[in-house]
């Protein structure tokens, strides 16, 4: 007789299948996770208490998911359905960062269109996030390729473009200076006089392209010539984070080289300060705050202006040190190889007092200097700033004059200074930077201590510590003997006093590359007249949608063609780019911008969204985001944002950065009531798996891999032949994924999520052991036998009350699964609701109070089994709003204390009594320990008794 003829209603893969699939269509049918807003088309009752919580932004991958990816989306479905039953209002849902590089490049190899391949994507990630019974709000759901969301996109976009920094300004938040003003704030005063111009002219005098001139400068988003990172191979310029650290492309490995071109930027460094100071008002992993602050690179310091004097005139050639101190120790100056000064200040021929060591055997300094221009454009800034790299350079033939005390000095170019951070040149301070120190011991420079070491101090490397200053000083000041501190106030104010320094705040932190040379992304809302002045097209005429194209791939070039140039999929469309348009002084020709906007512009404001969805007169109503997201001081949250983020680290600094400046700029233009997007930060860890190299170190897939012993050693055979195990990343590429799909139909979705949040501490990475699921399903299947009878299909529990012990262990379990719940550890809640279901196993029959405490607490992490209980149980609510259990608090108290046992006033054991025992009983107890009977040598001369807490004994 089979199992199922046996025991037809057993917990099998089969029947949770089937229990899986009718709650999920209830699910869907009752609306049971659609939760109302305060206004608008959502309108309802909400709760006192919100909660929003979202994950980081998934892009529809064509691969789908497997166990992995859903690893962070099950904890966070864990922690929304613990604060429902808390009585709140929970916000979660999942949209798609649908717009990108993979579904474009998808579509040139098969030339279909890319919205077709991300949608049938999307579709096929939503029916595996609704298999694993993830508690979304599926009416709030979006992709940014969405007509609606680009529309707004855009329109934000906009509000960028059309807004400066105003540093002066006071800002929202009381107490503080620095806001986002509209551009028609700015030309008020310009034209007022309350603001005077660059040159001080009067306003009205300046012609229409001067006046854009100076208003551009200010423009939160603008285009500018700037150094890019142009890759030929793909056809568009790349930003930081797309080149790998040897130049070249992460998607793809082509070379990437560095350009002056034409680009639209955002002016994220105006926001430097408040992006760095406003991380203490919100709770993130101490790691991300520091990555987040080491990218924005505070640093305080002075501007140094040294003379280069160049073949055809003198140039000022202005540093940024954080150690002016340090500046009569500067005995040569390197500039980056795309230092404007190049263009024409570098000789025909080498100077004299030129050594061979800085002529690298070139005939001439031009010759040299071009050279090394041409292989610099070849390396990316991150391999160019890489520590590990050998210096290189050449000397530029020009000699600079130290400010302080007129030495002549020379200057150099080395790809490891960058045009795009500070000055793009910097002094060299040998004795005490260590890499100034390598390039000056390459190039046989003078190397000169101006802070004393420590005794001892070998002198064959860098000293950077501390120390008293010497060998500083000139015939108007002397630093030497001062400590850091009064050095450098002391030498800034030298320099302020004979103009050629001054103190400076400078970031690391770079304007924000805005546009890519691609077809799949969001269009510019700007158009050009036929003089090349851009215009701002109206709200009523977004959204700018992408045309239809059979071509989608931008122009490439050889791989090694430096000197190419971007040539756009739409710039081919000569009808969609040259329009007729009516911008309020009649109709004119325009030309639209033919870049797009790369995908962080869409998840740069997703959670804003997801708040109100279907509004189509504003990207959200004030009320709902204040609902949602608004500031509570009452709870510690000055910031405001979303109550839990949960992502991946390596999103840590770029995504975050970006979405928190849109967002700060939203909230200086009173759109948003918060200044934070996100208030709590929590990244996840990984799945690794097991993955399998033959004798080739080629992947073999995993699940084909037989395993056996030999000697008592594991062997590991594929397709007859041996292979090596190692640990990897679950992915494709490995050959070791394991699809959600699979697990679920082998074990049942429930068993799934159960294992997945039993693996460890969510934030720890851990490795997938497929042996390991059926522990979880076990536990599953020992609940549904303590309630439902497996042959009939009855529930079993008891109505009378729970014996003494059974109260008091599920009264202790109540209070840790909550206490785990509320700290993002499902893993020890389920170790505690495992030893409790152990606990019900063993009784005769389960009392119904219990079984219903049970079943709420493993709602969270397994819903569709807790709710087939519940409703067995009689429930006709679900148990997704059944409250968390509570129970009476003197079922805490302990009904034993642990006593500690003393000789001679040292602990030498501890034992478990009775709260209620007597001195004698102790007494007894104490005396009969084995670790305590060694110390005794006949009766004790002394015995103290505090029962039940401690006893002392006195050999």
């Amino acid at each position: 007789m089979s199992e199922m003829t046996e025991h037809p209603y057993r917990y099998t893969a089969e029947l949770a299948g089937e229990i899986e699939r009718r709650w999920q269509d209830r699910w869907d049918e009752d609306g049971t996770y659609h939760v109302p807003n305060p206004e608008g088309d959502l309108a309802g009752d909400v709760s006192d208490e919100k909660f929003y919580l979202l994950d980081m932004f998934p892009y529809p991958s064509g691969k789908g998911l497997h166990v992995g990816h859903p690893f962070g989306y099950i904890a966070t479905d864990v922690v929304g359905r613990f604060q429902r039953m808390l009585g709140k209002s929970v916000l979660h849902t999942m949209g798609f960062d649908a717009f990108g590089l993979p579904a474009e490049q998808f579509a040139v190899q098969t030339g279909q269109h890319p919205r077709i391949t991300t949608e049938q994507n999307i579709e096929n990630m939503r029916r595996q996030l609704r298999q694993i019974g993830l508690g979304h709000d599926q009416r709030r759901s979006f992709a940014t390729t969405d007509v609606d969301y680009v529309r707004w996109t855009q329109w934000i976009f906009l509000q960028i473009y059309n807004s400066f920094y105003d540093e002066t300004a006071d800002g929202r938040v009381p107490g503080t200076v620095g806001r986002a003003r509209p551009i028609a704030d700015l030309i008020a005063e310009f034209e007022s006089g309350v603001r005077p111009t660059p040159t001080g002219a009067p306003w009205s005098s300046l012609s229409r392209a001067e006046q854009n001139a100076i208003i551009d400068d200010h423009r939160l988003a603008f285009i500018s010539h700037a150094p890019v990172n142009w890759c030929p191979g793909l056809g568009t310029v790349l930003a930081n984070e797309e080149v790998t650290n040897e130049g070249r492309s992460e998607r793809g490995n082509y070379p990437v080289f560095r350009r002056q071109l034409r680009q639209w930027m955002m002016r994220i460094t105006s926001y430097a300060d408040r992006l760095a100071a406003d991380l203490d008002t919100v709770d993130w992993p101490d790691k991300v705050v520091a990555m987040q602050r080491n990218w924005i690179g505070k640093s305080r310091g002075a501007y140094v202006t040294f003379t280069a004097h160049g073949a055809d005139l003198d140039h000022e050639l202005t540093v940024f040190t954080t150690r002016p101190d340090t500046l009569f120790g500067a005995t040569f100056m390197v500039v980056s190889p795309e230092h404007p000064m190049l263009d024409g200040a570098v000789p025909d021929q080498w100077p004299d007092g030129a050594k061979d060591a800085w002529t690298g055997g070139a005939s001439d300094p031009r010759s040299a200097v071009s050279a090394y221009q041409a292989e610099a454009k070849r390396l990316g800034d991150a391999a160019r700033a890489s520590d590990d790299r050998e210096k290189t350079g050449v000397f530029t033939g020009i000699f600079a004059t130290n400010p302080v005390n007129g030495e002549q000095i020379p200057v150099f170019t080395a790809d490891y200074v960058l045009m795009g951070y500070g000055t793009g040149a910097i002094m060299a301070v040998p004795a005490h930077d260590q890499r100034d120190y390598d390039f000056a011991t390459a190039f046989d420079l003078p190397i000169r201590l101006t802070i004393q070491p420590p005794a001892g101090f070998e002198g064959d490397m860098a000293y950077v510590g501390d120390g008293i200053v010497i060998n500083s000083e000139n015939a108007d000041v002397s630093i030497n003997g001062m400590d850091k501190a009064e050095a450098i106030e002391t030498i800034t104010s030298y320099l302020g006093e004979h103009g050629t320094g001054r103190a400076a705040v400078t970031y690391r932190l770079r304007d924000w590359l805005f546009s890519r040379q691609r077809y799949w992304g969001e269009p510019f809302p700007i158009v050009y007249d036929e003089e090349g002045v851009a215009h701002d097209l109206p709200a009523s005429m977004l959204p700018v949608e992408l045309p239809e194209t059979p071509d989608y791939s931008p122009r490439s070039y050889d791989p090694d063609d430096a000197d190419s140039q971007p040539e756009p999929p739409l710039g081919r469309l000569h009808d969609w780019v040259k329009v007729t348009l009516d911008l309020g002084d009649g109709e004119k020709t325009y030309y639209r911008d033919t870049n797009t906007m790369p995908n962080w512009a869409g998840s740069c404001w997703y959670e804003l969204r997801y708040l109100d969805p279907t509004n189509s007169d504003e990207f959200v109503s004030s009320e709902n985001e204040k609902y949602w997201m608004g500031p509570r001081p009452e709870a510690g949250n000055l910031s405001g944002g979303a109550d839990l983020y949960v992502g991946g680290v390596e999103h840590a600094v770029l995504h975050l950065l970006y979405a928190r400046f849109w967002h700060k700029v939203l909230f200086d233009l009173g759109y948003v009531s918060s200044s934070e997007p996100f208030h709590k930060l929590f990244n996840q860890g990984m799945i690794e798996a097991y993955a399998y190299t033959d004798s080739r170190g080629q992947y073999v897939p995993a699940d084909e891999v037989e395993t056996s012993e030999e000697n008592g050693e594991q062997i590991f055979t594929y397709a007859g032949q041996r292979v090596n195990r190692e640990y990897g990343k679950m992915g494709k590429s490995l050959k070791n994924t394991v699809t959600p799909e699979d697990i679920s139909s082998e074990y049942g979705a429930d068993t799934f999520r159960v294992y997945e949040m039993s693996m460890g501490p969510i934030e720890q990475s851990r490795v997938w052991e497929p042996r390991a699921v059926v522990g979880a399903q076990r536990f599953l299947q020992r609940l549904w036998r303590n309630i439902v009878d497996e042959e009939t299909g009855a529930v079993i529990v008891s109505d009378t009350a729970p014996s003494e012990e059974t109260a008091r262990l599920a009264a202790r379990t109540v209070t840790d699964v909550r206490n785990e719940y509320e700290a993002m550890r499902p893993n020890t809640a389920i170790a505690k609701l495992i030893v409790l279901n152990n606990h019900l196993t063993s009784l005769d029959v389960v009392p119904r109070e219990t079984a219903e405490q049970i079943v709420a607490m493993v709602g969270p992490v397994a819903p569709h089994i807790a709710e087939e209980l519940w409703s067995r149980l009689g429930h006709d609510t679900s148990v997704v709003y059944a409250p968390f259990p509570v129970i009476d608090e003197a079922l805490l108290v302990e009904d034993t204390v642990t006593c500690v046992v003393q000789v001679k006033g040292k602990v030498r054991d501890r034992i478990d009594v009775p709260a209620d025992i007597s001195d004698v009983e102790l007494t007894a107890q104490a005396l009969a320990l084995p670790r305590i009977q060694q110390y005794l040598d006949g009766e004790p001369r002394k015995i103290i008794v505090r029962a039940p807490q401690l006893i002392n004994i006195v050999p």
